[in-house]
């Protein structure tokens, strides 16, 4: 997909704004909980450039399930796709790296100046899920029109139990605090549509994803179990070694070529899939075929790679660009290597070109670049 594809496509541009919403303003709805709100987004932006202190310091563990509570009754609101429309920016895997997300926001903006959709994998393998999850929902119940959350493979108990998270929530607060996270996982949305044209999950693809309505009808509360449909919006990759269906090399769902993603573009109507899940050298990887995006928001993923942040960003007329924070340098002891390519074409000359279909961002009005 060229990065101007949809330039003539009905109902985008200013038609799109034109759809939107009025905006929700808590302000109005609920005073008392907005100030609340806003107290605890300015206690957890405090721990921004201060690692002498955790959440702990900040927020006991009751107020933080008054949290939960409220923005599980948010998630059920929306539908299992959840819809937004652009302008918007797509982030990746954040993985508990809290002062990465908000250097991050220092690039690409907050809510509610920039509408942000996140794919998921808040948690584990980082220092600080716990602070990065509660400011995303603290956020939401604060401004809920303009971010929006979605479930990634590391919000289920099978993982996050074993890759930090567990051991995170026992150390801070205890381990009852884990399992009131589990019952709100369960309540975010596995997928978002941008705009009608523009599908998002964590994973990718599923053989059960026969139309759109598919992942609006997935009952909620739900929990993955080891197939199936969610687990493949969790779990699936992408691949340039075919265009069918393959075994993941994971040892759970599937890998899909090029084939599967256009013939999956037809049939649910849409000209683009964005995903994260799979650590690029770039932050963003543009998969062969030109039809399907991996971001990936955080950089020197767990000290083991070299790899930058990106955002993809999408204006009101589904024009693709990207934001990139580069990776600052790691400690010599650090064995640290470049994130391999994972579905480019195998030319490379066609893979440069389907790279350069994305061009960094520029702010309306302004000659700044996309990289920090």
């Amino acid at each position: 997909m060229s990065a101007d594809a949809n330039n003539n496509k009905p109902g985008s541009g200013e038609d799109q704004k034109s759809k939107e919403t009025p905006k929700f303003d808590l302000a109005k709805e609920n005073p008392r909980c907005a100030e609340w709100m806003d107290d605890c987004i300015k206690r957890l932006n405090g721990l921004y450039k201060d690692t002498s202190v955790n959440i702990c310091g900040v927020m006991s563990g009751h107020e933080i399930i008054a949290i939960i509570r409220l923005v599980e009754n948010i998630f059920m609101e929306e539908s299992n796709l959840c819809e937004a429309e652009a302008p918007i920016k797509v982030i990746g895997d954040i993985h508990a790296q809290y002062q990465d997300l908000n250097r991050l926001f220092d690039l690409i903006g907050r809510v509610p100046e920039e509408k942000l959709m996140f794919l998921g994998d808040y948690v584990d393998r980082g220092p600080q899920g716990i602070e990065v999850v509660v400011l995303l929902f603290c956020l939401k119940i604060r401004y809920r029109d303009r971010i929006f959350l979605l479930r990634g493979n590391h919000e289920t108990p099978s993982v996050n139990k074993i890759y930090g998270f567990y051991v995170e929530c026992q150390y801070k607060y205890g381990v009852g605090l884990w399992w009131d996270f589990q019952s709100c996982f369960n309540r975010i949305p596995m997928a978002g549509l941008i705009s009608k044209r523009v599908l998002c999950m964590h994973g990718g693809l599923s053989p059960e994803l026969i139309t759109l309505d598919t992942i609006r009808n997935i009952p909620r509360p739900c929990e993955p179990l080891d197939r199936g449909l969610l687990i493949d919006l969790l779990w699936s990759d992408p691949t340039n070694k075919g265009d069918g269906w393959f075994h993941s090399i994971r040892g759970i769902s599937y890998m899909f070529g090029k084939g599967v993603v256009e013939q999956a573009c037809k049939s649910l109507d849409i000209d683009l899939i964005i995903r994260a899940h799979q650590v690029v050298q770039d932050g963003y990887e543009m998969m062969t075929g030109r039809r399907l995006i991996t971001v990936f928001s955080v950089p020197n993923y767990c000290a083991q790679f070299t790899n930058s942040a990106a955002v993809v960003c999408l204006n009101a007329n589904l024009q693709i660009s990207f934001q990139q924070m580069t990776a600052p340098p790691l400690p010599d002891s650090c064995k640290a290597k470049a994130a391999p390519a994972i579905a480019v074409d195998t030319n490379l000359d066609a893979a440069r070109a389907d790279k350069e279909t994305i061009k960094p961002y520029v702010k309306e009005g302004s000659k700044e670049g996309g990289k920090a």
